[in-house]
């Protein structure tokens, strides 16, 4: 059996996309919440081919709230309608046996109901249907989701915004992923993106009363302060097709 290599360095700067263009889209008004775990509480919820991708010795659960505008097919414009809507998503991070680092994403969660099946199809991903809310009202950044199936999880988060800052290593770790990690029938794919790097703001919790973690298999994680908070005006992003790992 080969030995799985060991992670690939971080890079801020998007290594070059291969293979044709699937989509193009926007996230807008990203707030990042993490928090620090020990990797064997996640070990078992990454797809076969990974396993948690560590900083310092630790591994963290991410809480990522934002706007998606203007998801676009291949290079064409963006879609009316359906190319635009609210998203929040609970990740980890995932680093598989070729040494690629991404993310796994337990759940995505979006108020456009017809995104949920056609995203599901064509690469696996989890997106749930949920009723959504954002506001941003001066410095202030409020997101609300609530399921609509099943246990109806939900979580409420208000952040206030501050002033743009130099990304640490941790932020790098954190956000600059080029690709995630998603199971599938057949096995485990790479689904690789592209984006210019992320410009960061401070950040802070307001208010943070949070379901989805739990519901993803990882409860009491938020019941504690998030270990890191930033957030993005957003950024441009590009997808290829899915890659088998």
């Amino acid at each position: 059996m080969t030995e799985p290599r060991p992670a690939e360095p971080v890079t801020r700067d998007a290594p070059p996309l291969r293979g044709r263009l699937i989509s193009s889209q926007s996230w807008r008004d990203l707030t990042f919440l993490h928090w620090a775990v020990d990797p064997w509480t996640v070990a078992p919820l990454l797809p076969p081919g990974t396993r948690p991708d560590l900083f310092e010795g630790r591994t963290y659960v991410g809480l990522v709230p934002f706007r998606m505008v203007g998801v676009g097919v291949g290079r064409g414009p963006g879609l009316p309608y359906l190319g635009t809507f609210l998203e929040t998503n609970v990740r980890l991070y995932s680093v598989d046996d070729t040494g690629r680092r991404g993310v796994v994403f337990l759940s995505l969660d979006t108020d456009r109901a017809l995104v949920v099946p056609v995203v599901r199809a064509l690469v696996g991903a989890p997106y749930r249907w949920a009723r959504m809310r954002f506001d941003r009202e001066g410095d202030l950044v409020t997101y609300d989701a609530r399921v609509r199936t099943g246990s109806r999880p939900s979580s409420h988060a208000v952040v206030r915004v501050g002033e743009a800052y130099d990304a640490t290593p941790l932020d790098d770790f954190l956000t600059a992923r080029w690709g995630a990690h998603v199971k599938r029938r057949r096995g485990t794919r790479f689904v690789p993106n592209q984006h210019p790097p992320w410009a960061l703001r401070r950040a802070e919790v307001v208010e943070l009363e949070d379901g989805l973690v739990a519901a993803a298999g990882l409860p009491g994680v938020t019941g504690r302060a998030p270990d890191h908070v930033a957030f993005s005006d957003g950024v441009r992003a590009q997808f290829t097709r899915p890659r088998r790992v």
